[in-house]
């Protein structure tokens, strides 16, 4: 679990189009639940939160061709809800 998250910074316009809610997805990544990573992934956050590196969640938007990506950096003071094509 990230037990800091920091400010939150989300790209709301891309959400709501998506018609998703970005505060669920936030508290999934904040509980430790990564959604659709691949396992090397998955490890790395493990190991991030032993070691202060920065977390990455994936989540499926409904129509299946985009994600959505939460980023917390490694300092914790900001996480980053974005499209994964923003990045």
């Amino acid at each position: 679990m990230a037990k800091r998250s920091g400010r939150a910074a989300y790209a709301q316009a891309a959400l709501d189009a998506a018609g998703v809610e970005g505060v669920l997805l936030l508290a999934r990544h904040i509980h430790g639940d990564w959604g659709d990573l691949p396992v090397e992934d998955l490890a790395a956050n493990e190991l991030a939160l032993l070691t202060g590196k920065r977390l990455l969640s994936s989540y499926d938007l409904p129509d299946r061709r985009s994600k959505i990506w939460i980023i917390t950096e490694a300092d914790r003071s900001v996480t980053t809800i974005l499209l994964a094509e923003e990045y």
